[in-house]
């Protein structure tokens, strides 16, 4: 299992403009074969902060996402929206077990 955590930093007053291009990503990530868990949350202390979490089945997954479309999308939008800081950390886990 892969797990991707970190943040995307966007100026405040874009989130409104961000959202609708954040919730085609996430549904069409959450389509994909492999995608186990995908979703950005904005923090509450910090409007401009979204924090990130993807989990996928496997490497295959997660490569066949890098190459969907709705990244590209994604992507392409990030100029306009103020989007330049990215934190994101990639890390294999094992089984997942209850705390």
């Amino acid at each position: 299992m892969l797990l991707i955590i970190g943040t995307i930093r966007l100026p405040p007053d874009k989130f409104e403009e961000a959202k609708a291009a954040m919730e085609r990503m996430i549904s069409g990530s959450r389509a994909e074969d492999g995608c186990l868990e995908y979703s950005y949350a904005r923090d509450v202390l910090d409007a401009g902060m979204i924090r990130v979490t993807e989990v996928w089945r496997d490497r295959p997954a997660l490569d066949a996402h890098f190459r969907s479309p709705h990244i590209a999308e994604w992507r392409s939008s990030w100029p306009a929206l103020g989007i330049g800081e990215r934190n994101l950390l990639l890390y294999e886990a094992g089984e997942s077990m209850p705390t």
